[in-house]
């Protein structure tokens, strides 16, 4: 346990900052995963509507700074590539 202060004060802060990036990680996650398991099912139209929720809950994400832009867009962009594989076949 600290001792100072400040050194406590920062704890409350880190522990409140934690909770949110849990929360904000965990919509984009579920999103992802449920996006991946339309797509293994072979469902394009469960994919689609699972892509636009994780692309919105992704840049949601980057614009709290829960995660970098560019990890956010790269995770957009592969599974974008994922969803039109799947409308090729």
């Amino acid at each position: 346990m600290p001792i100072k202060k400040s050194a406590k004060k920062y704890m409350r802060i880190t522990k409140r900052r934690t909770e949110k990036n849990k929360k904000g990680t965990g919509v984009f996650k579920s999103n992802i995963k449920k996006t991946k398991e339309a797509i293994s099912a072979g469902n394009k139209e469960e994919a689609g509507k699972w892509l636009k929720a994780s692309i919105k809950s992704l840049d949601k994400a980057a614009q709290k700074k829960i995660i970098k832009k560019n990890t956010a867009a790269r995770r957009k962009s592969r599974l974008n590539k994922m969803v039109k594989n799947l409308a090729k076949k």
